[in-house]
C-alpha cells in the first residue's frame, strides 16, 4: 500500500526516480539506528532486505533491455557478461545472468513479450519476499529438471517451491529441491543426453590478489572419460613435474621407465597439484603441436604477452596476455626460455 503522505512521483522520468531514490539513501545512511526498540529493528531490517531484491529485479529489467539492444559490443565490450563487469559494474555478473535469464521478461523474436521461465519465482522476487540466494536454489532445481518432464508439471514445480523461497532458508530449500527431482525422475531414468548437455559448462573464474583463479564447472561424461584417461598418464607421479628440471614430460607410456621412478621419488605434489601440471602440459603441448589456431592476430598460436622493458630488467612487476590474464614476470621469463619469443617492441608507449 502506498503511503498517502509520501509524494506521487508516477510523473518523474526514471532518471529523476534514481536520483530521488538516491537521496532517501543518503538519508537513511543518516538516521539514528539506537532508537530503534528489537522489533522495530527486526522490521526495518526485512523492509530494506525486501527493498535490495526488488530493486535487484529492476536492474534486471534494465539488463535485459540493455541485451536486447546489443550494447556490449557498442560500447567495446565482447559480451553481456564482460559489459556488466566493467561498464553496469555488476557483482557475480554470470550468477546474476542465470537469475535473470530465469525469472526477467524477455522479447521473443517478433518482438511478442514472453512471461518469465519461471513465472512463480519471478514473483516471489519481484515483491522482495525471496532473496537472490534463496533464487539461485530454486534455480538450479528447476533447470536440473530432465527435459522429458511435462511443462506442466515443471510449472507445477516452480508453483511448489517459490512459497518455501518467501518464507525458509536456502537449506531448507536444497532439501525440498531433492524431493521435488525425486518425484519428477525418483529412477533417473528420465534423465538423457539433452539433459547433460543443457547442463555442460566450464567456469574459469577471475584472478585473485594472487593472480589464481577458479575453475568450476559441470563436465559430460564423455569428457570425464577423457580427461580421466589424460591425467591418468600426464599426472602420474613424476611426470610434468614444474619444479624437476629432470621430469619426464608428456605421457608416462612415452617416458623412460628408470627417469620416471627416479623422478616420482622426488615428487612431493599432491595428485590434485599433478591434476593441475599435467592440464597445463596438455594445453602446452596442444599448442606447440598446431592443434589451436593457425593464427592469432598475426603471430603463431602462442600466448601473447605484453610486458614494459624495465619490468623485465628487473623482473618484477605483471605482463599480460592478449586475454587479459595477469602474470608475474617471473613466469613470463620461464615461458619465453621455452618458446621461439616473437618480439615487438615499442617506445614512447602508452598502457
Amino acid at each position: 500500500m502506498v503511503d498517502a503522505a509520501l509524494p506521487d512521483v508516477s510523473g518523474l522520468s526514471t532518471t529523476q526516480k534514481l536520483a530521488l531514490a538516491h537521496r532517501v539513501v543518503d538519508s537513511l545512511a543518516t538516521d539514528d539506528l539506537t532508537g530503534l526498540s528489537n522489533d522495530d529493528l527486526v522490521t526495518v531490517a526485512q523492509s530494506t532486505e525486501q527493498l535490495i531484491t526488488r530493486v535487484t529485479v529492476q536492474g534486471d529489467r534494465q539488463i535485459v533491455e540493455f541485451s536486447d539492444r546489443h550494447l556490449a559490443r557498442e560500447y567495446g565490450f565482447g559480451s553481456i557478461t564482460d559489459a556488466m563487469i566493467g561498464l553496469l559494474r555488476v557483482s557475480e555478473p554470470w550468477r546474476r545472468w542465470k537469475q535473470l535469464k530465469a525469472t526477467a521478461t524477455f522479447h521473443t523474436f517478433t518482438g511478442e513479450v514472453a512471461a518469465p521461465k519461471y513465472p512463480a519465482l519471478a514473483e516471489a522476487m519481484a515483491s522482495g519476499a525471496a532473496g537472490s540466494s534463496h533464487a539461485a536454489v530454486v534455480i538450479d532445481v528447476l533447470d536440473r529438471i530432465p527435459a522429458a518432464v511435462p511443462f506442466d508439471e515443471k510449472m507445477s514445480a516452480d508453483a511448489t517451491m517459490a512459497p518455501y523461497a518467501r518464507t525458509h532458508t536456502p537449506s531448507d530449500l536444497r532439501i525440498l529441491g531433492a524431493r521435488v527431482l525425486a518425484h519428477l525422475d525418483p529412477d533417473g531414468h528420465l534423465t538423457d543426453d539433452t539433459d547433460r548437455q543443457r547442463r555442460r559448462q566450464i567456469r574459469i573464474g577471475r584472478q585473485d590478489a594472487q593472480k589464481m583463479s577458479g575453475l568450476s564447472g559441470q563436465m559430460t561424461p564423455t569428457l570425464t572419460a577423457h580427461l580421466e584417461a589424460v591425467l591418468a598418464a600426464w599426472a602420474a607421479p613424476g611426470m610434468n613435474n614444474p619444479a624437476d628440471p629432470d621430469s619426464p614430460t608428456g605421457s608416462r607410456e612415452d617416458a623412460d621407465p628408470d627417469a620416471l621412478t627416479a623422478a616420482a621419488a622426488r615428487d612431493h605434489r599432491d595428485q590434485v597439484q599433478r591434476n593441475h601440471d599435467a592440464l597445463e602440459a596438455v594445453l602446452r603441448a596442444g599448442l606447440d603441436a598446431g592443434l589451436g589456431p593457425q593464427s592469432h592476430r598475426g603471430l603463431p598460436p602462442h600466448l601473447i604477452i605484453k610486458a614494459t622493458l624495465s619490468d623485465l630488467i628487473a623482473q618484477t612487476g605483471m605482463g599480460v596476455t592478449a586475454t587479459g590474464t595477469l602474470l608475474p614476470i617471473t613466469d613470463v621469463i620461464a615461458l619465453a626460455a621455452q618458446c621461439q619469443p616473437w618480439l615487438a617492441v615499442f617506445d614512447d608507449h602508452t598502457n
